[in-house]
């Protein structure tokens, strides 16, 4: 009887701890992928700023040409 009791201590130990390590594991898991989601946000907003950046060169120098091309025309 001893050994029966000793066995299932063990068995409900060892199912214990694999639920346990599971739980961690899922928990890390979608830490994981919450800091690769935030990683990703990040890079797009940067791409985002730089491409608001080149337009807006863009257009300044677009309308500096206009500017320029106005002054030609009235000297």
């Amino acid at each position: 009887m001893k050994k029966v009791l000793l066995l299932v201590a063990v068995v409900a130990t060892l199912g214990l701890v694999s639920c346990n390590n599971a739980q961690v594991q899922a928990e890390k898991a979608r830490q994981d992928s919450l800091i690769e989601a935030a990683r990703l946000d990040s890079i797009a907003k940067v791409q985002a700023d730089s491409i608001q950046a080149a337009i807006e060169a863009a257009e300044a120098a677009a309308l500096a040409a206009a500017a320029d091309s106005l002054v030609e025309v009235v000297e």
